[in-house]
């Protein structure tokens, strides 16, 4: 469903992806992981034609990532960022319902009763604005907004990272049920092995701009493939153990 191939972005001097394959399968979830400038961020925004590679292919179910397709692979693919990203002069229903409105789509208020009951949002915050609402709210409202025309493939980059430890685990728990109920390929950016692990069936370790490792939580705990491994599992070591 996404497929990248000797995908590279410089930023001047700076490499921020050497060449860089990625393969996620139709239904699969892989989560993006490693620290702070490791590419996770430039890799996602690439699959969504956010960002133009130097170098290498980029396509989504198919279809290549350019700037001539961008804006139609966009509405194809959900798209959620830490705090929801919603427009704050906006009520949570118009932030919903903002692009099925431009484009004019049919039954929009059956989906979104149908996101409400999906995403566990309670009915009366639809005319709060963003301001109005918790942290937990307004990221339920981005995941809303992400899924509103139905997309086959759903990209999160940090969406749960300003959240307190207690909001965060109730939305994990609904994000897992939300990928299986809507039938959703996921890539997630997230800083937390723990939560790469419990929303993820594989997990890809970044540094400077390349992949070091990918594979499943055991394959990194007990097969490192270089030290950096086994000391980004040792600094995660609360999260892991859990």
């Amino acid at each position: 469903m996404i497929h990248l191939q000797d995908v590279t972005k410089r930023y001047g001097e700076r490499i921020a992806l050497h060449p860089t394959d990625l393969d996620v399968a139709e239904g699969g979830v892989t989560a993006l992981i490693g620290p702070s400038g490791c590419g996770k961020s430039t890799l996602i925004r690439t699959v969504l034609g956010l960002i133009e590679p130097d170098g290498g292919r980029v396509t989504v179910n198919g279809q290549g990532v350019n700037r001539e397709s961008a804006e139609a692979v966009r509405r194809k693919v959900g798209y959620v960022i830490q705090d929801g990203g919603l427009f704050p002069h906006l009520t949570a229903r118009q932030n919903v319902a903002l692009m099925a409105s431009y484009l004019k789509t049919d039954g929009v208020d059956a989906r979104l009763g149908e996101l409400a009951d999906l995403t566990r949002l309670p009915k009366d915050a639809f005319d709060r604005y963003p301001a109005e609402l918790s942290g937990g709210q307004r990221q339920r409202v981005g995941l809303m907004r992400a899924l509103m025309l139905k997309p086959k493939v759903l990209l999160l980059d940090e969406p749960l990272g300003a959240l307190d430890p207690l909001v965060r685990a109730a939305l994990q728990q609904d994000l897992k049920r939300v990928f299986t109920e809507e039938g959703l390929t996921v890539l997630l950016v997230t800083h937390d092995m723990g939560e790469a692990a419990y929303l993820a069936d594989r997990i890809v370790l970044m540094r400077d701009g390349r992949i070091v490792q990918e594979g499943a939580l055991d394959d990194f705990r007990e097969r490192p493939a270089e030290p950096f491994v086994a000391e980004f599992m040792n600094a995660q070591r609360p999260a892991v153990a859990i």
